[in-house]
């Protein structure tokens, strides 16, 4: 299954972000701190250029902790970057954006020229989130669905400075599968563009790599031996997702393992680390190789893969 989402709005969004950022003075750009570089949006360096950026990794608190440190040091070490750890939903920790980004325009300080911010990001990542608590009142619709905000408002945050939101823009073609299935897990792409069985069937798999413990004490479960779909099976009796007939129901299994890991129910966990990302790309790079020497032998393949890639 090939995953790509890219309603109409997120063009227009585009063309309105690139009008702006003309006047801008620090990118806010927020990722899911479970799944960084997959949710970070690769029209967004090429937008910004060399503007400094405070990379925000939103919902750290459902994110495996020493897996989000790697990451942490990985933005921190980029040129022009800042990066921070928190939760939109936590006062305490969006209280520390604004100070992060004031220290990358030091000349934008004061009523004459007051800092102005851009919050970047992909749908369902918590922008809206952000902008109400750094505001302490609802001024964005906030919903726990992509694409909730399809339109660019600017706000003051105080005499010194500004803020601008934009729609969650995700990008035309998503290159590498195993970002899709994570994007989807994490609920950035919309429903209609996915399958849940699919998804839940590669997120098992992941998880049961990495965190099998976590499973088994979630669903009660011996998860030795299993694999993705093995574990949606496993997941349906164990909750009792049963069709007319005593069949199981895995649509309605998939949709339970993959909220459980949205709300955080499994525990506190991380779908890619800086080294699983590292070596995705060097497995793409050598993949595309090999097929460009293929095409050059003038070897075929018309194959067009459409199963679930393997886990990381």
């Amino acid at each position: 299954m090939i995953i790509n989402w890219y309603p109409g709005h997120m063009a227009k969004a585009k063309r309105l972000i690139q009008e702006n950022l003309k006047i801008i003075d620090v990118v806010i750009e927020l990722v899911d701190a479970r799944i960084p570089m997959s949710s970070t949006n690769p029209m967004i360096k090429s937008l910004i250029g060399d503007k400094p950026s405070v990379v925000v990794l939103n919902k750290a608190d459902l994110a495996d902790p020493a897996v989000t440190a790697q990451w942490l040091a990985y933005y921190n070490a980029q040129k022009g970057v800042t990066a921070v750890a928190l939760s939109c939903k936590k006062p305490g920790d969006v209280a520390k954006v604004v100070g992060l980004c004031r220290p990358l325009a030091p000349h934008r300080n004061d009523r004459l020229k007051p800092l102005r911010m851009m919050i970047m990001g992909i749908p369902n990542v918590g922008k809206s989130t952000l902008m109400n608590a750094l505001l302490k009142k609802r001024v964005a619709k906030v919903g726990d669905e992509p694409a909730v905000t399809k339109s660019q408002q600017a706000i003051d945050l105080s005499p010194t400075a500004s803020l601008i939101d934009t729609p969650g823009m995700m990008w035309p073609k998503i290159e590498h599968d195993s970002d899709g299935y994570m994007l989807a897990a994490s609920h950035a792409i919309g429903r209609n563009a996915v399958i849940d069985e699919a998804v839940a069937n590669f997120l098992g798999g992941l998880l049961l790599g990495r965190y099998p413990a976590l499973v088994a004490a979630r669903y009660k479960l011996d998860v030795s031996g299993l694999d993705g779909p093995g574990l949606v099976e496993a997941v349906a009796r164990r909750r009792g997702c049963l069709l007319k007939g005593g069949g199981l129901d895995i649509e309605k299994a998939s949709l339970v393992l993959l909220q459980d890991y949205r709300d955080g129910a499994l525990g506190r966990v991380s779908l890619e680390t800086p080294t699983t990302r590292q070596a995705m790309m060097e497995a793409h790079a050598a993949e595309m190789a090999a097929r460009a020497a293929a095409k050059a032998a003038g070897e075929v393949d018309d194959a067009a893969p459409d199963e679930v890639p393997p886990a990381e």
